[in-house]
């Protein structure tokens, strides 16, 4: 079988197919046009997120039998018409669930007890104490929405924090020994803290709109390192100047390409949650380790290998 690489992964990638009895072909620099007029040689492809793979894409593609996308987040491909065209769609979200987790807690901690600002005043030798008192989790209701690999990982590192986890998820029966599954109008009544861990999809985009955040009972802590696009920016902006949202941790933003590599920058909105203190902002990175690239693409191996050898 030939399988084209759109994007730079780990080697083990290559090096592991390619001693299976795979041929593998790399192209990082080609643009969609280009890549269109070669695709039907090619039985497999292996990608992050640089070429969207649409309808127009997938008909070209005569003799592709399956798409491993190194990554959890399917939306770069229309996921229909490759359902139409049974071409099979390998993804790899336990290999980032870990990182992502971590990052979750780490971002948290940091923004409720004011670690940047204080660390940033005191290295500028500014000492204030009462100014920068922190907020505890412990015994807080932290709410997930969205209850697959990520939001369970979350929950399992919350164990040792003495927070109550609960969670919304479209499948039921999901509960385990670290949160409670609850409806969607539980969470918002209980929740201090909301994180979500969902994919991109037409009923997600904007799920947390000026609606959704005026239903929450509580002031709460927001956190998102699901996509930028399951959040209207503008009523996030204004929920955190009026105190609803009382503090914000991003990982993604509404204003990132769908390649995730750059960020439009010229929007009012996007500068106040760049320059807010009530913000922490990273750039797409929380499944982002040295430990989650070999991870992430240990797995896509192992489920070709599975199912094409």
């Amino acid at each position: 079988m030939k399988i084209l690489q759109l994007d730079k992964n780990h080697p083990l990638i290559t090096e592991q197919l390619s001693a299976k009895g795979f041929h593998l072909e790399e192209d990082f620099i080609s643009t969609y046009e280009e890549i269109l007029n070669k695709i039907r040689n090619y039985d497999g492809i292996i990608i992050r997120s640089r070429i969207p793979l649409d309808r127009n894409f997938l008909e070209h593609a005569k003799n592709l039998r399956f798409i491993g996308r190194v990554g959890a987040g399917m939306e770069n491909i229309d996921v229909e018409t490759a359902a139409e065209l049974s071409i099979t769609l390998i993804n790899s979200p336990e290999g980032n669930r870990d990182s992502v987790a971590e990052h979750v807690i780490g971002m948290l901690l940091i923004l409720m007890n004011r670690l940047f600002i204080a660390s940033n005043e005191v290295k500028n030798g500014i000492w204030k104490r009462e100014e920068n008192r922190g907020d505890e989790l412990f015994g807080k209701t932290f709410g997930i929405i969205g209850y697959g690999n990520m939001g369970k990982a979350v929950a399992k590192r919350l164990c040792g924090f003495g927070v109550k986890v609960i969670f919304h998820d479209i499948k039921s029966n999901l509960s385990d020994e670290f949160a409670t599954q609850v409806t969607l109008e539980d969470l918002k009544a209980e929740a201090d803290i909301l994180s979500l861990h969902i994919p991109l999809t037409a009923e997600t985009h904007y799920i947390v709109d000026e609606t959704f955040i005026s239903e929450m009972k509580k002031d709460f802590y927001f956190i998102n390192t699901a996509r930028g696009k399951n959040v209207n920016t503008k009523a996030l902006v204004e929920a955190i100047k009026a105190g609803k949202i009382r503090g914000a941790a991003l990982d993604v933003l509404e204003y990132e390409k769908a390649s995730f590599e750059k960020l439009e920058t010229k929007n009012e909105d996007l500068q106040y949650l760049l320059n807010s203190e009530k913000t922490i902002v990273t750039p797409h990175i929380a499944g982002w380790t040295h430990q989650s690239k070999e991870k992430l693409a240990q797995i896509i191996v192992d489920k070709i290998a599975a199912s094409f050898s």
